[in-house]
């Protein structure tokens, strides 16, 4: 078996089950729509961007050893990425997200990530133990990076000797997680992706657009930041250079859940392939674009 990988994705790989409707949708709505059940969860949904990228991706999480487990290991091996390092605990079941999406967007959801949250830092061992890398030998390549994993162990992950030379990627998960990200704001290594409702939250202050909020986080410590904005602009921001910004081209909104992530799997692997920063960033924009009106971009 090939172990080589470009990437490792650090946090939740579940099962997505996601309810559609083109109807509008209220509290006790009961509409006609569809259902789909597909691995998701925020690093199975970045390793599975990256992959079409090109990039092999290894996961760093927690799948219990229930049927619905065997099954997820399964398609994510179909998948081509990298499994090797899965924690598989005994007595606690795979997890699972379910949301409920109208055509104004996400109505509701709900995350049942306990057994990654009581996994706690036993997922992070291969990255400990010398099998990937150890404090002193730390990692020295790209960990995409999922605020899904519990506030105490990411502040941890902050100082941690084995993650001081790796080139994090970190996504919130959701705005109301993104306050657990401050520890790693100003991680030298450390990129955060964020929405401009996540950006608000993490700041403590609300934002106009992505531009404002990127030069916002960046004052308030951040060592590099990249902010959407819906059909709106982007914006990459960094401490030694300019911040800067490109339009999300538009389209019609089919499906959201997975959006994010999709932008942030798509700006890594086009980084990797050489891009330059405005390149990168029109890439992912484009790409999430063409994810949340139903199509894929290559």
């Amino acid at each position: 078996m090939n172990m080589k990988h470009d990437i490792l994705c650090i946090g939740s790989v579940l099962w997505d089950v996601i309810g559609r409707t083109q109807q509008p949708m209220d509290i006790g709505s009961d509409e006609p729509g569809r259902i789909t059940r597909l691995p998701g969860g925020v690093a199975m949904n970045i390793a599975k961007t990256v992959q079409r990228f090109n990039l092999r991706p290894a996961i760093l999480t927690a799948i219990g050893r229930d049927a619905e487990g065997e099954e997820l290991l399964a398609e994510c091996g179909a998948r081509g990425i990298i499994t090797s390092y899965v924690y598989r605990p005994s007595g606690l079941p795979t997890d699972i997200y379910m949301a409920i999406e109208g055509p104004q967007g996400l109505v509701s959801a709900l995350a049942d990530a306990h057994s990654l949250e009581a996994a706690g830092d036993a997922i992070l061992i291969p990255l400990e133990d010398g099998t990937l890398g150890s404090a002193d030998a730390p990692f020295a390549g790209l960990i995409a990076l999922d605020g899904n994993l519990t506030a105490p162990l990411l502040t941890d992950i902050a100082k941690r000797p084995s993650f001081a030379a790796a080139d994090l990627r970190i996504a919130p998960a959701s705005p109301g997680k993104a306050r657990r990200l401050l520890p790693l704001m100003s991680h030298p290594g450390a990129t955060l992706y964020l929405n401009r409702e996540e950006a608000g939250y993490l700041a403590g202050r609300a934002f106009d657009n992505a531009l404002e909020a990127a030069e916002g986080l960046l004052a308030a410590g951040a060592n590099r930041v990249l902010v959407t904005d819906g059909g709106s602009f982007a914006a990459d921001g960094s401490k030694a250079e300019d911040v800067i910004q490109t339009p999300c081209p538009a389209v019609r909104v089919r499906r959201i859940t997975g959006a994010g992530d999709t932008f942030m799997a798509a700006h890594i692997a086009a980084e990797t392939a050489g891009k330059s920063r405005i390149e990168a960033l029109a890439h992912a924009q484009k790409t999430a674009a063409h994810y949340v009106s139903g199509e894929e971009v290559s």
